[in-house]
């Protein structure tokens, strides 16, 4: 049988539980960058956003983000703009859902951008549905079956 060589196996890939989730910073866009929405993940690193500039773009997410912090559909991120390509740009950061929310409330998001769409959107429409699938007998109907 072969010898281990490496330095560890699965779990020291997945590294310590560093708790990014607390209170951080919030962070403004600069010149060169873009607040955008995630349309779509395209896999491989990339994903397809919706930029505040109306413009849509191939987001690639960076190499300290990939596999650290989970972008899905909906979310908000950071993009930083490349001279050179304007329909690609580069995933700087991701904004947690309270911090969209900060985000918008200072106007730096416009009104019409819908937050956490992807994850609460969802769960309202199964919860009216629910109520279709409940069917309530009378004593009377129970008695004929």
């Amino acid at each position: 049988m072969p010898k281990n060589k490496g330095k560890g196996g699965k779990n020291r890939k997945r590294g310590k539980n560093e708790a990014d989730d607390e209170k951080r910073e919030l962070v403004f866009k600069e010149d060169g960058q873009e607040y955008a929405q995630v349309q779509r993940m395209l896999g491989n690193g990339r994903c397809e956003a919706l930029c505040i500039d109306g413009t849509k773009r191939l987001g690639h997410i960076r190499g300290k983000m990939h596999k650290k912090v989970w972008i899905a559909a909906g979310d908000i991120i950071l993009v930083g703009l490349r001279d050179y390509q304007d329909d690609k740009a580069d995933v700087i950061l991701k904004y947690m859902p309270d911090e969209a929310r900060l985000l918008k409330a200072y106007g730096e998001l416009p009104e019409n951008v819908r937050l956490n769409e992807g994850i609460a959107g969802g769960l309202d429409e199964d919860d009216e549905g629910g109520g279709d699938d409940y069917i309530e007998f009378e004593d009377e109907d129970i008695d004929k079956i």
